[in-house]
């Protein structure tokens, strides 16, 4: 499975952007993977900022980004989606999607497939 992430870039705070995390590979339509957005900040831990299970559609955010980001998916193209509103400098990191076949949410170290990550800058 790979996973390929794309939409990062520098905005302004209370501005937004829009994450997309495309999935290949011949195995990945035959696991039930829960898919997950991490990000990790210079000098912190990564963290989970919200999941989306594949087949029911269930979502879980971070309490730090509950009501000003959307995770979503395409079942048809295989990806999954962030949409990132109200962005604030806190939010400024490395953002990377995740699947994970063991947990819900998906979990650091536990995820069995990253991306490669894409940079989210906010600026004040």
């Amino acid at each position: 499975v790979q996973l390929v992430e794309s939409g990062g870039g520098l905005v302004q705070a209370g501005g937004r952007l829009r994450l997309s995390c495309a999935a290949s590979g011949r195995t990945f339509g035959s696991w039930t993977y829960a898919m997950g957005w991490f990000r990790q900040a210079p000098g912190k831990e990564r963290a989970i900022v919200a999941a989306i299970s594949w087949r029911g559609g269930n979502t879980y955010y971070a309490d730090s980004v509950k009501g000003r980001f959307t995770i979503s998916r395409d079942t048809t193209k295989n990806t999954v989606y962030l949409q990132m509103n109200s962005l604030k400098l806190e939010d400024t990191a490395v953002y990377y999607c995740a699947a994970d076949r063991s947990n819900w949410p998906p979990r650091s170290n536990g995820a069995d497939y990253w991306g490669q990550g894409t940079q989210v800058t906010v600026s004040s």
